[in-house]
């Protein structure tokens, strides 16, 4: 899955593809590179990031959105909690929902299900603004496989048939570096939820702990993050450099198999 934040406050590329000609540019390069889906977001997610207004969210998203599924048979993803979005993305031809609130916002679940598409079902704790604040777990691992069987659960109930569904424990999210490290190493326990595993590992904060480097400086880590992942079970992995994290999906789907 590749990520292509059309934000001009995205914590990974500066506002680099904020332009809407750009951004599906860079969507068509990350196709070529393997990319079997793009994942468009119009809002920042990272930490303290303030929320933007709905209309503002609709211009960001839904031209790239036309334009990246005309261009392409790639699946295109949105990453939204809003039902407005969902269904207006929906329409011009995305095909899947990436919600970090797991389809919590009023009316979301409904929206998503009356579109037909899937969707991805994030675990977070609290909201971007303040998730890295006063963080606490007793077992984050089974903690998060609550909340997601949970979510699980309340789709089903709301009408959405659980092969459209799967799951993200939202590493980073409300979660300090010995929790994402955690979930990381027992990451096969979520495996008995039944649904496919997406990981976002790309570039995040945790590699500044764990290797000292910056933003701009972080593939070897997120390689190496990507490959235990898959090893542990993911089968969708969320990454910026797409060319190289792909090659390392391979080996590492090839080892597991």
């Amino acid at each position: 899955m590749g990520v292509l934040n059309v934000t001009p406050d995205s914590f990974s590329d500066a506002g680099q593809y904020f332009d809407p000609q750009r951004a599906v540019e860079r969507a068509r390069a990350m196709v070529a590179e393997g990319a079997a889906i793009i994942d468009i977001g119009g809002e920042s997610t990272r930490p303290a990031a303030a929320p933007v207004a709905l209309e503002e969210e609709l211009r960001r998203v839904v031209p790239v959105v036309r334009a990246v599924a005309r261009d392409s048979d790639v699946i295109v993803s949105v990453d939204t909690s809003r039902p407005e979005v969902i269904e207006q993305v929906v329409a011009e031809g995305a095909a899947m929902i990436n919600d970090v609130r797991a389809l919590r916002s009023r009316g979301a679940l409904a929206a998503l299900a009356r579109t037909g598409a899937a969707a991805c079902l994030m675990h977070m704790k609290g909201e971007p603004a303040t998730m890295q604040q006063s963080i606490q777990f007793g077992d984050v691992v089974a903690e998060v496989r609550a909340m997601l069987a949970e979510r699980l659960a309340a789709c089903q109930e709301g009408g959405i048939a659980a092969e459209r569904l799967c799951v993200d424990p939202g590493f980073g999210f409300g979660k300090l570096t010995q929790h994402n490290l955690e979930l990381l190493r027992n990451l096969g326990e979520l495996l008995d939820l039944d649904r496919p595993l997406l990981v976002g590992l790309s570039r995040k904060s945790l590699l500044k702990t764990l290797t000292g480097r910056d933003n701009g400086d972080r593939l070897a880590g997120s390689i190496a993050l990507a490959t235990a992942a898959v090893l542990n079970g993911a089968v969708i992995v969320r990454a910026h450099d797409v060319a190289a994290t792909v090659d390392a999906v391979r080996v590492a789907a090839a080892l597991r198999n």
